[in-house]
């Protein structure tokens, strides 16, 4: 084998992606058509849920470095923002931050974890056998080559090769409706004149390096198909038709259309290939949900595809990653379908007074904490749930688990998520079983970190708990709330045999 897993896509999934492989000592390695990386940035921002997967892995310090935090954040341009600073996060806000930056920090990870990224290199045809993949790509100077991989991984966008040559569907619906984004230097415009612009819903956004990003839908010019390139002049003029002005803008940097089609993998898996990010799923870039949802599909599928790489995978894990990771698609097309419907009916004259209407009274709802929470635990995918193996395991299971303050034997004051920077198991016994790191069999301890807490943080989902099994991507595995010891070391070992597979050289805690 040339590689152990072939990367298709250098965008924040498939890099992320391969730094979750690399971390597990699987090679993989990253083919990218575009030459160099990318400049400009659809996506801006990192939501909760994004934010504590770089924390779980020790990276969140350089991306807090660059971003800004904002604690609200909108559905469907409502007027009543999300509380994402009311969830139960230490990382209750969207973070700011361009996909460029994110992409050039990942890439950074990437080159410290070994990973090689070979640019300007277009994937032309793919196959499978049965022990492997073979990938033709062709090279910056024509020539096509042949990679052959274990595993392959198409991380490359909506129009995905990977997804066609493997035979997978691509069902949803067609762009019915489109809107325009441009980054401009320079904008000379008074302040005024740019917050009369944001309540007419032309978005307004300050970037890196002296750029103003404008986003706008024109009632006129929303059937445009998106792939129609978009002039400055067309860009000025719809800004003075929405909001009385065009706001000054004169030297765009990057002019871009994008639209509300909407579409799901069929499958995210097709025997050795698999697809993440926008390979598996697009849709209107309603609430920024979009690079999210790729990143997590990165993390989600990394610790199982290199547990199986690594020939420890108890049986049907890498088929958990279709039935996890699918559904949170799913869900995604269906709320930003939503989003776009809320925008669009604002924009038709005959739906204009109902669609007000409608929008005032989920601003209403919007105002219930419990409505608000709901929608901003689901947008910001910290209330993602992977339903569990069985109909009787704790109500824990499945969920993510909470980053607690703790002090574990051998160890000062840690909280849960500086546990995981290695994507191991984190096994805690938080009665303070002194003996469990020793108990656990040796065969499992290059998988399983064991920690025996003394104390912990007060946590109402944690009362009662005994022991917790996190898995690497931090939600929860199995835990238990039986205070015989005997009991819990039956269920311990069968929840390592189901999720981190048979210790190596046999044995059992």
């Amino acid at each position: 084998m040339d590689t152990d897993v072939l990367v298709v896509g250098a965008g924040p999934t498939g890099l992320m992606l391969a730094c979750e492989l690399a971390l597990a000592g699987v090679r993989a390695r990253i083919v990218e058509r575009r030459t160099e990386p990318q400049h400009d940035s659809r996506a801006l921002t990192l939501h909760p849920r994004s934010v504590e997967l770089m924390d779980m892995r020790g990276l969140a310090p350089r991306f807090l470095a660059f971003g800004k935090p904002v604690p609200g954040w909108h559905f469907a341009g409502l007027d009543t923002r999300l509380d994402f600073a009311a969830l139960d996060s230490r990382h209750g806000y969207t973070l700011f931050l361009a996909q460029a930056r994110t992409e050039a920090l990942l890439e950074e990870r990437a080159g410290e974890l070994g990973i090689r990224i070979s640019r300007g290199y277009e994937t032309t045809g793919l196959r499978q056998d049965a022990t492997g993949v073979e990938v033709e790509v062709r090279g910056p100077g024509g020539a096509v080559d042949t990679v052959r991989a274990q595993y392959a991984v198409g991380c490359d966008g909506g129009r995905s090769l990977v997804r066609q040559a493997a035979g997978i569907g691509f069902p949803g619906t067609d762009e019915t409706l489109t809107g325009m984004l441009g980054d401009f230097a320079d904008v000379d415009a008074d302040p005024a004149v740019l917050a009369a612009a944001r309540t007419r819903g032309v978005l307004v956004v300050p970037l890196e390096g002296g750029l103003t990003r404008f986003v706008c839908i024109d009632p006129e010019r929303m059937r445009i198909p998106a792939g129609q390139p978009v002039s400055l002049e067309e860009f000025r003029t719809s800004l003075t038709r929405i909001c009385g002005s065009d706001c000054g803008v004169a030297r765009p940097r990057w002019l871009s259309r994008f639209g509300n089609a909407t579409r799901l993998a069929a499958a995210y898996r097709s025997g050795r290939i698999l697809l993440a990010g926008d390979a598996s799923h697009i849709h209107f870039p309603a609430a920024g949900q979009g690079l999210n949802t790729g990143l997590q599909d990165a993390m989600n599928l990394g610790w199982k595809l290199a547990a199986t790489v690594n020939g420890w995978a108890p049986p049907g894990l890498l088929d958990t990653y279709d039935a996890e990771r699918r559904p949170v698609g799913q869900a995604v097309t269906e709320n930003t379908e939503v989003q776009t419907l809320l925008a669009e009916l604002t924009l038709v004259p005959q739906y204009q007074v109902p669609a007000v209407a409608l929008r005032r009274l989920l601003d209403e709802l919007l105002s219930l904490e419990e409505v608000n929470r709901l929608l901003a635990g689901r947008v910001s995918a910290l209330s993602t749930f992977y339903p569990p193996m069985t109909a009787d395991a704790d109500p824990l299971v499945g969920r993510r688990v909470p980053d607690i303050g703790l002090i574990a034997v051998g160890s000062e004051a840690i909280r849960v998520y500086e546990l995981l920077p290695r994507g191991r198991f984190v096994l805690l016994d938080l009665a303070g079983d002194t003996n469990l790191p020793q108990a656990l069999a040796p065969g499992w301890r290059s998988r399983v970190s064991a920690h025996a807490v003394t104390k912990h943080d007060e946590h109402a989902d944690l009362h009662g708990v005994t022991e917790v099994l996190v898995r690497p991507d931090g939600h929860i595995a199995w835990s238990t709330r039986n205070t015989d010891a005997d009991t819990r070391s039956s269920e311990r070992t069968a929840a390592l045999a189901a999720w981190a597979g048979a210790p190596a050289g046999g044995g059992a805690s």
